[in-house]
């Protein structure tokens, strides 16, 4: 099975995450598996052997309750130290912006605002696409979700970014691609009986793409 991919540059950074939560997990259950199945084998029913009856708060029982637990608890704390580096490093300590763009989410669409040559959102020069976002490779990005109505949930899974709308709200995230090409972009907050059909495309481009992609636009916006 091919691997999701990694095209923000801290998709890396995420999937590190899941890998590590996914071998302790995977480690702790091989260890409690591989011991239960010892001990039904170890204290079978044999001739001549007498039934234990156990209340398990014997100091030889619950060293192997004690031990592991605290074990586990040392592994817990490794994945939360882990998880709030990248957690800070993505969702606090936000990059300078080479570029912003603003989503809008509404039943049942994302609407794009761009600035237009003044490089400034919200004056007149900006113009706006549906559904599909357009950016350019290796280029910092801010991108500030709003929502029109309910809560709706901006997803780019191969950038590992999501984030909610919230209504009422400006929240402001960031990505950097780092590979060109069109990936899809999913709304994950079920919002309403059109959920399911509030798709859209986030549209890696080249800087001479993109380039003559915002100077088609820009003269559109001023013919207008």
């Amino acid at each position: 099975m091919q691997a999701l991919n990694q095209i923000s540059t801290f998709a890396t950074q995420i999937d590190g995450i899941i890998l590590l939560v996914g071998l302790i997990t995977t480690f702790w259950l091989l260890v409690a598996e591989g011991f239960f199945f010892w001990l039904i084998w170890r204290f079978r029913e044999r001739p001549g052997v007498k039934t234990q009856y156990v209340q398990g708060d014997e100091k030889h029982i619950k060293q192997f309750i004690n031990v592991p637990h605290a074990l586990i608890l040392l592994c817990d704390v490794v994945i939360i130290m882990a998880a709030m580096r990248v957690w800070y490093n993505i969702k606090q300590r936000l990059p300078e912006a080479e570029a912003t763009v603003r989503a809008i989410g509404q039943q049942w669409a994302w609407v794009f605002q761009y600035p237009g040559r003044d490089g400034r959102l919200d004056t007149d020069d900006d113009f706006y696409t549906s559904d599909h976002l357009f950016i350019e490779v290796n280029r910092t990005y801010h991108i500030q979700l709003r929502s029109r109505d309910v809560v709706h949930d901006f997803s780019v899974p191969v950038f590992r970014f999501k984030q909610d709308a919230v209504p009422g709200r400006t929240i402001t995230g960031w990505f950097r691609a780092r590979q060109t090409g069109a990936w899809d972009i999913q709304c994950a907050e079920m919002c309403g009986l059109g959920h399911g059909a509030m798709a859209g495309r986030i549209h890696v481009q080249s800087a001479a793409q993109h380039a003559a992609w915002l100077a088609s636009q820009t003269s559109l916006s001023s013919a207008r």
